[in-house]
């Protein structure tokens, strides 16, 4: 196999496979990028056995064949060369190795052969659809926070994307929760999506398809069966396994009796919140919400470190209030306020509070108080 690539297409294509791979891996070959260079594309392909990126990028290629190499090793030679600089790769397969060269620089990698690198089964896909690129990375970076961490509920590790009953028709909506707090994001339902079956995307798949979803006008392929969801652009195809279990009945959370409204922007709110809880303990962060009429005092008092207070203006017109919450989760949900004013909506101090952007019903988000 033999090659010439430039380095910025090189380096994009190895970037994405690199970061797939495993750190600690006990199967070396799960360590290495399967590079397969045939006609004037190369691809790059990259797993971890329950994720599997394939990058495609332009080469001129003098002879075509496959081989695999250690993948961050290859990064970082691409990263540490000169930029605007055309890269030659040629292996040879009796040696064992890869020959990178780039003007005065050479490496020579050592290689594992092309049949021990695993292939992603490929599975029946039940549901085939297109959707914008704009709107995926919204349902996904809008609800990702909300994502546990705690291995034991391995159900909640992903954002289950689903077909729902919305407000105006049947939307594509991804939710994500740790039991603390709670996002649910709607979109307008894709042409061919209906009979999707719901699935949990993984976190590190989130984390993974975000690369895929920077470019707005971009369309990209979407294919879902129980056990599997692919992700596809022209260049880039993304497969990842499910998490294989039942996510929680989350309507259940969602409070639907919350009365006592309060309308504030989101901002301001966010930098109160995050200016008050400097002086929290850092284990419960608590901050308190006074909410009285047009007016909100946000306090903490904790007796190890001190103690603050700050007032904000707020349209409130209900009857007094006083709520507690942890600041981490107040600010991460302030902080995916698009629009200017966020909408809180409570009950009383020990239901869950629903806040909603305005008068947007595609984002909800659920947080659950705590006693301060």
């Amino acid at each position: 196999m033999k090659f010439s690539i430039e380095r910025a297409a090189l380096l994009k294509a190895v970037s994405q496979a690199q970061s797939v791979v495993e750190r600690r891996n006990t199967i070396p070959i799960l360590a290495n990028v399967l590079i397969e260079a045939e006609g004037s594309d190369v691809s790059f392909r990259a797993t971890d056995l329950d994720i599997e990126v394939v990058d495609k990028a332009p080469a001129q290629v003098e002879r075509a064949g496959a081989t695999t190499v250690a993948a961050t090793t290859l990064h970082e030679i691409v990263r540490k060369l000169p930029d605007g600089a055309l890269i030659s790769l040629t292996s040879d397969s009796a040696a064992g190795r890869l020959t990178v060269e780039a003007g005065r620089s050479n490496f020579s990698l050592a290689t594992l052969p092309r049949e021990d690198f695993p292939v992603m089964a490929s599975s029946e896909y039940a549901s085939n659809f297109s959707a914008n690129a704009k709107v995926l990375r919204r349902l996904f970076d809008k609800s990702k926070f909300a994502i546990s961490t705690e291995e034991t509920r391995y159900y909640l590790n992903g954002v289950y994307m689903h077909i729902a009953d919305g407000d105006g028709g049947r939307k594509l909506r991804c939710v994500a929760t740790d039991g603390h707090r709670l996002a649910r994001i709607d979109a307008d339902m894709p042409e061919g999506a209906a009979d999707m079956p719901g699935v949990i995307v993984p976190r590190k798949t989130v984390g993974e398809l975000r690369k895929l979803l920077e470019d707005d006008d971009m369309s990209i392929a979407v294919s879902v069966s129980e056990t599997k969801i692919r992700f596809a652009t022209p260049q880039i195809t993304l497969t990842s396994k499910v998490i294989d279990g039942t996510f929680p009945d989350y309507t259940r959370v969602i409070p639907q009796g919350n009365t006592r409204k309060m309308e504030v922007d989101a901002a301001d709110f966010a930098r109160a919140v995050d200016r008050v809880a400097t002086v929290s303990s850092e284990r419960s962060r608590a901050v308190k919400l006074q909410l009285d009429e047009d007016r909100l005092i946000l306090s903490v008092n904790a007796p190890d470190s001190g103690a603050a207070e700050e007032e904000l203006a707020v349209a409130y017109a209900d009857e007094r209030l006083e709520i507690g919450f942890n600041a981490k989760y107040l600010l991460e949900i302030a902080s995916q306020v698009d629009r200017e004013n966020a909408v809180f909506l409570f009950n009383s101090s020990g239901d869950p509070t629903l806040m909603r952007e305005g008068n947007d019903m595609s984002a909800v988000y659920v947080v659950m108080p705590m006693r301060v």
